[in-house]
C-alpha cells in the first residue's frame, strides 16, 4: 500500500526568521571586506549556522577584542540592553535582527513594568529570548520574574499576592494549553491581572495545524533543531495523539525504518527555524522509502 505523506503548510521559516537569515546574507554581500559576527546563534538550527559560516558570517559566544571594520549582528531572539551598549562601546557596528514579534514582547514587558505591574514572563528562564525580555523589563522595575510551571507560580505566591497588580507576557513560542495552566494559577493571586498574549501568530497557527495533522496520522515527523523551543513544542503537542519522532536531519530517518514501514499516514511538520530544503529532503526520502 502506498504511503499517504502530508506536510504542514506552515512548516519551516517564519517571516521573522526568513528576514533575519536573508538580511545576514545580504549584509555580507554588501560588506565583503568587513568581518561579520553573530553573538549567539542567529536562529536555532545548526545547518543554517554552518551555511552562514561558509559565507563568512561567524557565530561566536564572545566577540573578539578587535572591532575595527567589524559588524555584530544581534540574533533573532534579541539581546539585553546592557549587552548591546557594551558591543557599541567596543566599537562594533551593530545590526539588530531581533524578530519583530520578540521586539513587541520586550516593549509590552517594559510598558507593564512602567505601569507598576509585577511582571511575570511565562517561558524558559535560560532561553535567550526570555533573558532579553527580562532584562528589558528590569531596566524599569525590580519586580520581574520568569515562570514555566504552576509550581514556580506557587513558589512566588506571597510576593505576587502582596503586589496585587500582575502583568503577564509570554515567550513567543509557548503553547496555549501550557500558558492557560499558569494563568489559572495566577488569577487567585491578583487583584488586577493584565495578560498580553504575545505568542507569535505563526507559532500559534503552526501548533493548530500540527495538532490537526496528528489527529489523522499514524506517525508525525517533526523536523528541526532539538535546541529550538518552538520545534520541541510541536513534538510535545503531537506525542499524546500520535506516534511522534523529532529529527534534526533527513539521515536520522534511518533510525526509525521499522516504525516508518508500519505507518501508512505520515505527517511532516517543522519548526520556524527549519530550512525548506531540509523539509523537502525528509519528504523525498520518505517517498523513496529510504
Amino acid at each position: 500500500m502506498p504511503k499517504n505523506i502530508q506536510s504542514a503548510k506552515s512548516a519551516g521559516f517564519c517571516y521573522g526568521v526568513k528576514k533575519a537569515v536573508d538580511t545576514a546574507k545580504q549584509l555580507k554581500i554588501d560588506n565583503p571586506n568587513k568581518k561579520i559576527y553573530i553573538l549567539g546563534a542567529l536562529i536555532h538550527n545548526t545547518l543554517v549556522t554552518k551555511e552562514l559560516e561558509e559565507l563568512g558570517i561567524f557565530t561566536v559566544d564572545k566577540l573578539p577584542a578587535e572591532s575595527e571594520n567589524s559588524i555584530c549582528i544581534i540574533r533573532s531572539h534579541g539581546e539585553t540592553p546592557e549587552r548591546i551598549d557594551e558591543i557599541k562601546k567596543a566599537g562594533f557596528e551593530v545590526v539588530d535582527l531581533t524578530c519583530p514579534d520578540v521586539k513587541k514582547v520586550q516593549q509590552k514587558a517594559v510598558n507593564l513594568a512602567k505601569e507598576d505591574y509585577f511582571v511575570v514572563i511565562i517561558g524558559k528562564e535560560n532561553h535567550p529570548e526570555v533573558i532579553a525580555i527580562k532584562a528589558n523589563a528590569q531596566a524599569h522595575s525590580p519586580n520581574v520574574i520568569v515562570v514555566n510551571s504552576v509550581d514556580e507560580v506557587c513558589a512566588n505566591r506571597e510576593k505576587l499576592k502582596a503586589h496585587k497588580k500582575i502583568g503577564v507576557v509570554i515567550q513567543t513560542t509557548q503553547t496555549i494549553s501550557h500558558v492557560q495552566e499558569i494563568i489559572s494559577a495566577l488569577v487567585p493571586l491578583a487583584k488586577e491581572l493584565k495578560v498580553e498574549n504575545t505568542i507569535c501568530p505563526s507559532t500559534s497557527n503552526r501548533q493548530k495545524e500540527t495538532l490537526e495533522l496528528a489527529k489523522n496520522s499514524d506517525l508525525v515527523i517533526v523536523v528541526g533543531s532539538k535546541g529550538s523551543a518552538n520545534t520541541t513544542h510541536l513534538a510535545q503537542i503531537c506525542e499524546p495523539i500520535s506516534k511522534t519522532i523529532h529529527i534534526e536531519t533527513a539521515e536520522e530517518l534511518g533510525e526509525y525504518t521499522d516504525l516508518i514501514k508500519k505507518s501508512n499516514n505520515i505527517s511532516v511538520t517543522a519548526g520556524a527555524s527549519t530550512p525548506q530544503n531540509l523539509i523537502e529532503k525528509v519528504i523525498n526520502n520518505l517517498n523513496k522509502g529510504e
